[in-house]
């Protein structure tokens, strides 16, 4: 009987052809609209999730009055206003005071139903992105080709630094099931310096890197090393153009979910997954092999438990 794993990954081979129809992005609201376009730092989204949730009361505060309620400085809500597009916060509070009045002028409950839907439109947020990776990824040839060069890859590098830790180790993990040299790079400076010329010494040919907002310095500095080492790089990010791709061999570009004050990362999730699924496909054999054998190992040493 396989594992689930084994199943998955006899079952769901990537194969070329077309997406079905698009989905049309849902409509979101007049400040959400407002807030969605430019990239918000953390700080700056903690402005703007306040703005949304307390729309009535916050856009006939004053400079000051909105900075010691959100608990930042009056310099940092003048540069939220021109991040959003505007001259300054007076011209800012006054187009939120026209959303304002039109929430009044909507009833009562207008303003606790955009209370209650602020987690639903960052949900709505993923999806779009979901959408937009499903379309990049209706002909998946390019996926299906760097699956195989990270599979033939000995050893391979998984480079994510800062807020990439998560995602990198995620695929080193996984990957580590169907691949027998996986080296995982989660430091940056001369740490990672280290594990790239190592790793190019040994025979290794490819890195995957995720390279998430806030772009990280130390990430540009990593691929160049990798780079200067004769490793080719593969780039998981948010942007296609900027220094991070300029550096790589190749770039997967997913969006990620900016609503809330940190970031999620549904697409570039799924956009590992799928790089992992090429790297199956890319040597069924020695994936049936090495997943035969994990199992077994589980079994004798009771990894996980019985559901």
């Amino acid at each position: 009987m396989p594992s689930p794993q084994q199943a998955r990954a006899q079952a769901s081979a990537i194969t070329s052809g077309k997406a079905g129809p698009e989905a049309e992005a849902s409509p979101t609201s007049r400040l959400r609209e407002l807030f969605d376009g430019p990239r918000l730092s953390p700080g700056q989204r903690r402005i703007a999730q306040y703005l949304i949730e307390n729309i009535t009361e916050a856009a006939f505060l004053s400079i000051t009055d909105l900075a010691d309620r959100v608990g930042v400085s009056q310099p940092s809500v003048t540069r939220f206003a021109a991040a959003v597009g505007f001259s300054g916060y007076p011209a800012l509070r006054e187009k939120l005071q026209s959303i304002a009045l039109s929430t009044f002028a909507g009833g009562p409950g207008t303003a606790e139903e955009n209370r209650s839907n602020e987690l639903q439109a960052a949900v709505d947020a993923e999806i779009q992105n979901l959408e937009n990776l499903r379309r990049d990824l209706a002909d998946p040839d390019r996926v299906i080709r760097i699956g195989r060069e990270l599979s033939r890859s000995a050893p391979l590098t998984v480079l994510g630094l800062r807020i990439s830790v998560s995602l990198a180790e995620y695929f080193a993990y996984a990957a580590r099931r169907i691949h027998p040299d996986v080296r995982l790079v989660t430091r940056g400076g001369s740490v990672a310096y280290d594990a790239l010329l190592q790793s190019r010494e040994a025979g290794g040919t490819w890195v995957l890197a995720f390279g998430m907002p806030r772009h990280a310095q130390e990430t540009l500095t990593a691929i160049r090393v990798a780079r200067g080492a004769g490793l080719k790089v593969a780039l998981v990010t948010d942007l296609a153009l900027g220094p991070l791709a300029d550096e790589a061999d190749v770039t997967f570009t997913t969006g990620t979910g900016s609503r809330l004050v940190f970031d999620s990362y549904a697409a570039p999730g799924l956009m590992a997954a799928a790089l992992l699924q090429a790297m199956t496909d890319a040597d069924p054999e020695r994936t049936q092999a090495r997943l035969e054998e994990y199992e077994q190992v589980a079994e004798q040493h009771q990894f996980f438990l019985k559901d």
